[in-house]
């Protein structure tokens, strides 16, 4: 006898942080080539100066060619959606630039007083609900920025508070989560 109820699937979703050059990205894109699966990788960068340009570069160099790459320095949740499925692995990185880019967007200016923007919230809420939809494999990459002194400036109090909760709703929404140091992985969860 067989059952017509459809058998839940586990969610497979990976958190992976680190400090900046902790080994955090080539870690999380080494778990995706290691996963068998078809491969999209969501970027979430935009390019400002030649600096960032030759760090970008960087990282396609690094990466598989027949990976699919989506551009996604806005909407990370309809990225997420629309890439996410059964036999597919989504690697997502990174949070933190994805967070400067709704937080400081190229048309705001410096000036403004730190608050969090209502098209912010309506992001974080979109995300945290296509993280908890997801079916197939997914590797989300951010930075841990919160391990020092408390910073100076409004804004950047707020860039750093408001990363601190985002990865704390994705660690608590992983199965498995990972802080990178000094290129060794550390398990956190799972």
């Amino acid at each position: 006898m067989t059952s017509n109820v459809p058998v839940a699937t586990p969610r497979d979703l990976t958190f992976i942080l680190g400090g900046a050059r902790s080994g955090k990205s080539a870690h999380a894109e080494r778990l995706a080539a290691e996963s068998g699966l078809p491969v999209a990788y969501l970027a979430t960068a935009r390019i400002g100066d030649d600096e960032f340009a030759e760090r970008v570069r960087h990282h396609r160099e690094r990466r598989p060619a027949h990976w699919t790459l989506v551009e996604a320095p806005l909407d990370l949740a309809g990225a997420l959606r629309e890439a996410d499925r059964a036999g597919q692995c989504v690697l997502i990185d990174c949070l933190t630039l994805w967070l400067a880019n709704l937080l400081c967007p190229p048309e705001s200016m410096h000036d403004e007083p730190a608050t969090l923007s209502h098209q912010a919230m309506q992001a974080f809420d979109a995300f945290d609900r296509a993280l908890a939809d997801v079916r197939g494999k997914v590797i989300v990459v951010s930075n841990e920025i919160g391990l020092g002194v408390v910073p100076l400036g409004s804004v950047t109090r707020l860039y750093v508070d408001e990363l601190g909760r985002l990865n704390q709703r994705v660690a608590a929404a992983s199965t498995r989560a990972t802080l990178m140091v000094a290129g060794l992985p550390l398990a956190l969860k799972g």
